[in-house]
């Protein structure tokens, strides 16, 4: 008897072939789509073309609304840190709490063992390890999912290029239009910017002073949720020859810091809420502080889920609420939350 798998399935591409692969390795797929969010054109649109890939793959599709756990794990969650002057990543919380935390509960409701998607990045049930297609590699998203539920995970998509993979959809007529779309954004429900969202919850157009690091008023700012660290534009500084760039938030006073490019530069930090695939008080890394920059070695050094980083050369527009994850070459070790 095959063994089942309940693949998440979005109406795309990746977790089309995801579900394709895995029937062609002989298991018994079962897709759900899984509601997260509340605008109901985007979920109608999704969750027929998941109907369509079900029919032709003979499997069937559940709709799952989780749209209120959702809401309150990942959406309420973005709204307050960008409230509280961090920047965070929805992603990161989404995979641990919803597609690996709630996603698995789902499956175990079904009488299912294995979870698969159409995540970039390979799974050996120990470790979490980059993608073969280093420019999809999603692995860094996935740096707070529980380490006890690593076993049960499958990504079909690990050791294939992106281009692969749309190869493979492209050759099916049903799923041409599916092949051809264009890539979803990197947060769901953020259509255009983040300034979108929270504009909904509260006045994000409060006009503020801008200061230097000697607390001197040097300009004016469009309300300070319209910055995050690193930021060069979209305020004054009077009589500056140089760039200035965002260095701090002040959301209490409405005021953000600014300074020089060389002030942005930090070569240490802490984090907390600390998730590790492997036993370690203090070790050796690389450290990726967000997902699309360079990972550079440091070391860390943690005392339970808080520690400290250091690293061997300068990053720049470290942002607190964004994520640090441990690399050791290909092989995920973990990763925390910078503050």
């Amino acid at each position: 008897m095959s063994e089942k798998v309940l693949v998440g399935m979005s109406g795309g591409v990746d977790s089309t072939v995801a579900a394709l692969l895995l029937q062609k390795e002989g298991y018994e797929v079962h897709g759900v789509y899984m509601k997260l969010h509340d605008n109901e054109t985007y979920h109608e649109e999704n969750y027929a073309k998941a109907r369509r890939v079900g029919e032709y793959l003979g499997v069937e599709v559940d709709f799952l609304d989780i749209s209120g756990l959702f809401r309150r794990e990942v959406y309420d969650y973005f709204v307050e840190e960008y409230r509280g002057g961090r920047t965070p990543n929805p992603c990161v919380v989404c995979n641990r709490q919803i597609k690996f935390g709630e996603m698995l509960r789902y499956a175990e409701s079904l009488g299912i063992d294995k979870v698969a998607t159409g995540h970039y990045l390979r799974c050996d049930g120990r470790f979490i390890y980059t993608a073969r297609d280093a420019n999809k590699d999603q692995s860094y998203f996935l740096a707070l999912v529980r380490r006890e539920v690593l076993p049960r995970l499958i990504f079909p998509l690990g050791e294939r290029l992106k281009e692969e993979v749309k190869a493979i959809a492209a050759e099916i007529p049903l799923l041409q239009s599916i092949a051809e779309q264009k890539e979803s954004s990197e947060i769901c429900f953020v259509e255009n910017d983040y300034t979108e969202v929270l504009q909904k919850h509260m006045e994000i157009d409060r006009e503020g002073e801008v200061l230097d690091e000697a607390g001197n008023v040097v300009g004016t700012h469009k309300g300070y949720m319209h910055y995050t660290i690193g930021k060069r534009r979209g305020f004054t500084v009077r009589g500056a020859h140089d760039p200035h760039y965002v260095l701090r938030l002040d959301p209490e006073s409405n005021r953000i810091v600014v300074g020089t490019r060389d002030r942005l530069e930090e070569r240490s930090f802490g984090i907390r809420e600390v998730n590790l695939f492997a036993e370690g008080s203090a070790f050796d890394c690389a450290v990726k502080v967000r997902y699309r920059t360079r990972a550079i070695p440091g070391r860390v050094t943690l005392e339970g889920d808080r520690g400290f980083v250091e690293l061997s050369e300068p990053v720049y527009g470290l942002a607190r609420g964004q994520y640090a994850v441990f690399y050791d070459g290909e092989r995920l070790l973990g990763g925390g939350v910078i503050v």
